[in-house]
């Protein structure tokens, strides 16, 4: 797929204030400071489409992004270890869950997992929770140019058996690094692959 034309369209923490969901859409979610908006940027080739920030939490509302005229891509706030009140937490927690839930275009959820670490509980819980509620998903581990090939080796094999207590079906997973561009075709393809899917 060829990103032509990438364009923001609306930010806000209620799920009925989104776009008519006329469209196909896919949803980036993740630990605070994985690496979401530099990622959304890479994908686009645009530097400063998404917000980034070295500061966890910075994306903090529901962002739509108008792909191509024919999909959205949206950017939730990270979930984990943001330094924000535990308030603002629950709030972000509760329209991301209603946006999730209620969103009937929402075609997949990424879910992004920073390959420099072990499997996180929390990142495992999300994932469950989603399979709970049925919501289609793939894994997107990001960072991988941090890692020498034996610790890139090493952390996904250590997801992968981590994942296979909980699921009988591994989920899909791609492989990232916003900085060297890597994985931006797999993702793309996916995402082109799943358009037609949508009615």
């Amino acid at each position: 797929m060829e990103i032509k034309s990438a364009e923001f369209v609306i930010s806000n923490t209620d799920v009925t204030k989104c776009p008519a969901p006329k469209l196909p859409e896919y949803a980036f979610i993740g630990r605070s400071n994985v690496g979401k908006s530099s990622l959304i940027n890479m994908l686009c080739m645009r530097k400063d489409l998404a917000k980034t920030s070295g500061k966890p939490g910075k994306t903090q509302l529901i962002n739509h992004f108008l792909i191509n005229e024919s999909w959205y891509l949206v950017d939730l706030p990270g979930y984990g270890y943001a330094k924000v009140a535990r308030e603002q937490r629950e709030k972000w927690q509760t329209f991301i869950e209603d946006y999730i839930l209620e969103r009937p275009n929402l075609m997949c959820t990424f879910v992004l997992i920073d390959s420099r670490i072990p499997p996180q509980k929390i990142d495992l819980e999300f994932m469950g929770w989603l399979g709970e509620h049925h919501i289609p998903f793939v894994i997107v581990f990001t960072k991988i140019d941090k890692l020498s090939k034996k610790q890139f080796s090493d952390n996904t094999t250590a997801y992968m058996l981590e994942l296979e207590k909980y699921w009988e079906e591994m989920p899909k997973c791609f492989y990232t690094s916003a900085e060297k561009k890597t994985g931006r075709a797999e993702l793309l393809d996916f995402i082109e692959e799943s358009n037609p899917l949508f009615s």
